[in-house]
């Protein structure tokens, strides 16, 4: 399938995959953020913290499974979106730029 036959709602290069996985953020040496993703796909993710992001933020983040199981996924990003917060939890939108070791 094509991405002209999908309906709109799945026109993406890849695929979400709904989540709900702890991930540690990684701003810079002093400040680190520990929230949940929500969403993975092989192009960025979201997640949900207790402080919000500037938009076009750069950061690492590292995405854990529940379990303990490795790989874990580290990844440099950059704040793309920021969808209304939930609550207490701010959201951000992160698009990988790259995957690191």
């Amino acid at each position: 399938m094509n991405l002209s036959s999908r309906n709109y709602q799945e026109k993406r290069s890849f695929i979400r995959m709904k989540v709900d996985i702890p991930v540690a953020v990684t701003l810079d040496e002093q400040t680190k953020l520990h929230g949940t993703c929500h969403d993975l796909s092989g192009g960025g993710m979201l997640i949900s913290l207790s402080e919000p992001l500037p938009l076009q933020q750069e950061l690492e983040v590292r995405v854990s499974s529940n379990h303990g199981h490795n790989p874990v996924l580290r990844a440099m990003t950059r704040v793309c979106r920021l969808p209304e917060a939930k609550g207490a939890r701010f959201m951000a939108g992160l698009e990988i730029v790259s995957l690191l070791e």
